[in-house]
């Protein structure tokens, strides 16, 4: 079977669906909604939760897809969409919580832990900590968000980002250990 392209270029793409073309719609969601469902996760527990966020965020990015500027990336700008639908998402089921105490906050820097474990897992680990940490964990360390941003978005001082950020590393720190204790066979379960 031949498979016929449709589209020559992304660019062309986007238009068509600005336009409500529904096939060109379809295509951009196959194409980005996997990687999306994936932001969404880092931040929803609930991989259901994740999935409603997705699509709330789809309906916004085809919503305001004759904004988009063709300035950036649009994997990008999407992105930033699910990254806010996520938090607003959070902030309306009141589930993040930030901790103001800094003592103890000093500059460090991530130590390189040999593991073997599976991305699952390691999401698995995220997912447990404390949602402050975690919120400021995943924008900072996998968004690339700068504490001056994280800040903003969320009404808490950068010294107060930048100490979530800390506790979140030692504590992700301590819990890889920890699973590679056991899976060292070190610590009997």
């Amino acid at each position: 079977m031949k498979v016929i392209q449709f589209y020559k270029s992304e660019t062309q793409l986007i238009k068509k669906a600005a336009k409500q073309h529904r096939e060109a719609q379809q295509q951009l969601y196959t194409t980005y909604a996997p990687k999306m469902l994936g932001v969404c996760r880092r931040y929803i527990k609930d991989v259901h939760f994740a999935e409603e966020v997705m699509l709330s965020g789809f309906l916004k990015v085809f919503t305001n897809l004759k904004n988009f500027k063709f300035e950036g990336s649009f994997e990008g700008w999407v992105r930033r969409i699910m990254v806010n639908e996520s938090i607003s998402f959070l902030r309306k089921e009141k589930q993040i919580f930030f901790t103001e105490d800094i003592s103890g906050y000093q500059e460090a820097s991530w130590n390189n832990i040999n593991t073997e474990l599976e991305v699952d897992q390691i999401q698995m680990l995220i997912d447990s900590l404390p949602e402050g940490y975690r919120m400021v964990f995943v924008l900072y360390a996998i968004e690339g968000y700068k504490h001056s941003e994280i800040a903003k978005t969320f009404g808490i001082s950068e010294s107060t980002s930048k100490s979530q950020l800390f506790k979140a590393r030692k504590l992700l720190q301590q819990k890889l250990n920890e699973q590679n204790n056991i899976n060292n066979g070190a610590i009997e379960i």
